[in-house]
């Protein structure tokens, strides 16, 4: 039997589909020299874990304090995007542990 879609309360699979948007839009504006993004050097020099949640804690606390609304809710969507390299990176480490 199919399973069937969850009645989501809060507008997640709207805002998940955002955040997907959001992450891909990123991929253009953050490429230096070599194609490589700053945050791959940084986890190759074996940073990323400390620095993707250092970028949220960075945005969480800038939330409300800088610009408008708009400026808000991409503070917002940073933290996400920055929990998700944290996720990945989390992964990465503790893969077979």
């Amino acid at each position: 039997m199919a399973k069937s879609k969850p009645n989501y309360k809060f507008n997640e699979e709207a805002l998940i589909k955002e955040l997907q948007s959001y992450i891909d839009s990123t991929y253009g504006a953050h490429y230096g020299q070599g194609g490589l993004q700053s945050s791959e050097v940084i986890v190759d020099r074996g940073h990323g874990l400390g620095f993707f949640l250092g970028n949220v804690d960075k945005y969480n606390a800038r939330y409300g304090k800088k610009g408008g609304p708009k400026d808000h809710r991409k503070d917002l969507m940073k933290v996400l995007h920055y929990a998700l390299l944290a996720l990945y990176e989390h992964d990465r480490i503790n893969r077979g542990k």
